[in-house]
């Protein structure tokens, strides 16, 4: 059932400017709308904050100082910023639209993926916080949610200056950043977020592309906090046997609980992944797991 009727956004022009045609997603800290530039006639992706966060005027500051600076961010796999702005209790960012799904589509959809695409979408993702993490910025949430697939099959991640301007409202709020199956241990431990947690999410991204089902469940956000506090992330073979050993160590490596022992950011992660992917037969990058379901045409990237 349709319920952007009821949204009182959708219909307005926001700003003077943004045409809000249509909800797309509600997530934790804002609504995503797809609008129109009226001004330039561009389709893009409005994200609205939610009023809660939009009524501190703290986090307005922020966020207008971290969107500024993430928008000088120009990288072919991240969602560029156009625009931030506010009119009345509706404070808002301007992006890139992304006709497709996201990844948590695809694994909800494809179940575990095979090891040569879980890597062709691995590999644009790391280019993309390696980037990042060059220019001074972590990501501090990605997971699936985060990492949207084009229809055309091009791989992007977004939210990079939602999460940094929420950060200190969070902390000084008490509720945890992020989905809780993807926070390394330093984030739950202690609220350390450098790089290095952005590397963590990404083999914990890569475990459950390999074999569809995250590393460490539980009934509750503690338990699961608990198991990544106090437990190692499971090699993948482990669920999907034969799995290449590369691939294994390439998660183990990633995930490790002490961040000393992880690569130092998603560039010497993405070094190691063009490594594992060297040595992979072509067999081996192709292998169906058990748990795969049927691909449409057009592969890992293809839409909904």
């Amino acid at each position: 059932m349709d319920t952007t009727l009821k949204d009182p956004i959708v219909g307005h022009v926001l700003d003077g400017r943004y045409r809000v045609d249509a909800r797309i997603a509600v997530g934790g800290m804002a609504t995503v709308y797809r609008a129109v530039d009226i001004r330039l006639d561009r389709v893009l992706a409005l994200k609205v904050m939610h009023p809660a966060l939009a009524a501190d005027v703290t986090f307005v500051e922020r966020f207008i100082r971290e969107a500024k600076s993430v928008a000088r961010l120009s990288h072919p796999n991240v969602v560029a910023v156009f625009d931030q702005g506010a009119e009345g209790a509706y404070v808002y960012l301007a992006m890139e639209y992304v006709a497709g799904c996201t990844l948590r589509d695809v694994v909800r959809e494809r179940g575990a993926l095979r090891p040569r695409a879980a890597l062709d979408i691995l590999e644009p993702v790391l280019a993309a916080l390696g980037a990042a993490h060059r220019a001074g910025f972590v990501h501090r949430d990605m997971k699936p949610e985060n990492v949207l697939i084009g229809d055309d099959g091009r791989v992007k991640v977004a939210d990079f200056g939602l999460v940094r301007a929420v950060g200190d409202v969070t902390n000084t709020t008490g509720s945890v950043l992020g989905t809780v199956s993807y926070l390394a241990p330093e984030q739950i431990e202690h609220g350390a977020s450098d790089t290095r947690v952005d590397v963590y999410a990404c083999g914990v991204v890569l475990h459950e592309m390999l074999t569809g089902a995250k590393p460490h469940g539980g009934d509750t956000p503690a338990q699961v906090l608990y198991r990544h506090l106090n437990e190692d992330v499971p090699a993948p073979s482990a669920a999907v046997p034969g799995l290449a050993v590369e691939l294994d160590e390439l998660v183990a490596a990633a995930t490790a609980r002490n961040p000393e022992a992880r690569p130092a950011d998603a560039v010497a992660l993405l070094a190691l992944t063009r490594e594992a992917r060297a040595a992979l037969t072509d067999a081996q990058l192709d292998a169906v797991p058990p748990r795969a379901r049927p691909e449409p045409e057009g592969g890992a990237g293809a839409d909904n």
